[in-house]
């Protein structure tokens, strides 16, 4: 007697979803869009330097640390020798006004320089985004893919006074922030508007993402 289960196609393993990120942020809009996630940060950072003729194009460059970020926490995954399907999400934000990229601030006095550039006038938020697609079987049997892309949204902030700046900043959420500032948070009060997503501006731009990946969702 055969059995019932002879000749019918094995079941594709479940893919995990990876977030090569310790935002809080990025976690809970891919969560809130129904994607169970679970973070893995590189134990050793990122080199988040570029050269010169890479940050000429703010857009190529998120999408460059965006591939750095997911690249490293794939080798991480291959180290642990766990089997499965993974896709594994990088992610980096930049804001741009005119020339100049605006990083996470050093200290205070460089968000308060960030925060007075950008009042009163409009800039860009660009979030690369990279995903890996990742088949681990058993033994060296291992398969890669991975796709990048960049979304910008715009941004209008505020006249802002003196006082204003320093009390957001009393806030204390703008030091690991691009640009000095949450719009998810407090910083909501400092926009005039916006234009585009506001997940890319968030950090994620997950609706984009899903859009191209729906299986994410599975």
């Amino acid at each position: 007697m055969r059995d019932g289960s002879e000749g019918q196609a094995a079941e594709a393993p479940q893919m995990k979803v990876v977030l090569a990120s310790a935002s809080p942020r990025r976690k809970k809009l891919l969560e809130d869009a129904g994607v169970s996630v679970r973070v893995l940060v590189p134990a050793e950072a990122v080199d988040e330097t570029l050269e010169a003729d890479e940050l000429l194009i703010p857009a190529e460059a998120a999408k460059k640390l965006a591939e750095k970020k997911a690249g490293a926490a794939v080798q991480e995954l291959l180290a642990t020798g766990e089997e499965g399907m993974f896709a594994v999400i990088g992610a980096d934000t930049m804001v741009v006004k005119g020339s100049e990229i605006f990083g996470k601030p050093r200290n205070l006095d460089d968000a308060k320089r960030m925060l007075s550039e950008l009042a009163g006038s409009t800039h860009q938020v660009i979030t690369g985004v990279s995903l890996w697609m990742l088949l681990v079987g058993a033994g060296d049997e291992v398969s890669l893919a991975y796709r990048t892309f960049a979304d910008a949204s715009s941004v209008t902030f505020k006249e802002l006074t003196d006082e204003e700046i320093a009390d957001y900043l009393r806030k204390g959420e703008s030091f690991d922030k691009a640009g000095a500032y949450a719009i998810q948070g407090e910083g909501r009060a400092l926009v005039e508007r916006y234009d585009g997503a506001f997940d890319t501006i968030v950090g994620l731009p997950v609706e984009r993402l899903l859009a191209e990946y729906p299986e994410l969702r599975a």
